[in-house]
């Protein structure tokens, strides 16, 4: 067959007519625009919290949707089209240089996404995105409103969760210092509350820990880990004073276990995140030692119940001493 340019054309076109009906077309035939079983109705603020998403450019860093391949820690659910019903239009994004958005919502009380949409770095010291400060008090309010939304059905399960929480939180810190400390403790399984830190308090150990303080805890609970750092200004209750717990150690001398799980676990309806999807245990062990040492002057790092020591510790004996009690000597 001779080539001709009428035929390269034709045969162009063809090409390009084939690739748009498999691209294009096949699928827009195959989808049902049908609501998936957590879809809901975005409410009027939470449709204009969307178009400031998608006004902002919002999604040149966030992606919304988890595939097959995505699934690992913090995947909850894989995305289907049905989730993203009457949302238009529906920018799902491609790029991931902040965390996927799909399941955001009630992750976090409203008090903490307002914080991090004034300045990122309040609530997450080593975040890159930019402030929307810009936007006013409103529109991060709706924007807000659309990210707690994201997840549907899912997502308003989180948010009920936090909301409870939220009320206990403000009624234990309003009842004074001893009854949030009273009310933080309850919220710890009891194993963990008489569980000492199994890692020696080593200068290594505690370099490691001012790291991870500095990345993550700094600009909540503040440089001296008072509670107030630049997240204090926009969240109730305020991030803990560490400096107030020498009083609070379980049996005066349990604070490791603790410290561990309420930084793995987070405390719902604060502002304090969970870190187990971002944190090894050994970091967060690590951390735990950095608090108690640095803040509290105390340490329960290697003391019984204790088991056998990992491989790579070096030998460390804890010489700290239990903090004095109003009216008894420390021991």
């Amino acid at each position: 067959m001779k080539m001709t340019p009428a035929l390269l054309i034709v045969g162009a076109l063809m090409v390009f007519w084939a690739s748009s009906f498999i691209i294009v077309g096949l699928p827009s035939l195959t989808m049902k625009d049908e609501p998936s079983d957590i879809w809901r109705q975005l409410t009027p603020d939470e449709q204009a919290g969307l178009r400031l998403y998608v006004q902002n450019g919002c999604s040149y860093c966030h992606s919304r949707y988890i595939r097959i391949n995505d699934w690992d820690i913090g995947a909850e659910r894989i995305a289907q089209s049905g989730d993203y019903v009457g949302q238009e239009p529906a920018i799902l994004g491609t790029e991931r240089t902040g965390p996927d958005l799909s399941q955001e919502g009630g992750e976090h009380p409203d008090d903490w996404h307002i914080s991090h949409f004034n300045n990122p770095r309040f609530t997450s010291p080593i975040s890159l995105m930019p402030s929307w400060k810009f936007l006013g008090a409103e529109k991060i309010r709706q924007l807000t409103a659309f990210v707690q939304a994201m997840g549907g059905k899912m997502a308003d399960s989180r948010m009920k969760r936090q909301n409870h929480y939220k009320r206990a939180a403000i009624a234990a810190f309003e009842a004074g210092p001893d009854g949030n400390i009273t009310w933080l403790h309850s919220q710890v399984p009891e194993v963990w509350r008489k569980m000492p830190n199994p890692y020696p308090a080593t200068e290594a150990s505690l370099l490691r820990g001012k790291r991870i303080y500095q990345d993550f805890c700094i600009n909540c609970h503040g440089p001296i880990g008072d509670g107030q750092g630049m997240a204090a200004l926009q969240t109730y209750p305020p991030p803990l004073n560490f400096t107030t717990l020498r009083r609070h150690l379980v049996e005066n001398k349990y604070i490791g276990g603790i410290f561990y799980y309420q930084i793995m676990n987070g405390v719902t309806g604060t502002a304090m995140p969970y870190f187990k999807k971002h944190l090894e245990s050994e970091k967060i062990w690590d951390l735990s030692n950095y608090l108690g040492v640095t803040f509290l002057g105390f340490t329960d790092a290697n003391t019984d119940p204790r088991g056998i020591d990992a491989a790579y510790e070096e030998e460390w004996k804890n010489n700290y001493q239990a903090p004095e009690l109003p009216g008894q000597p420390g021991k």
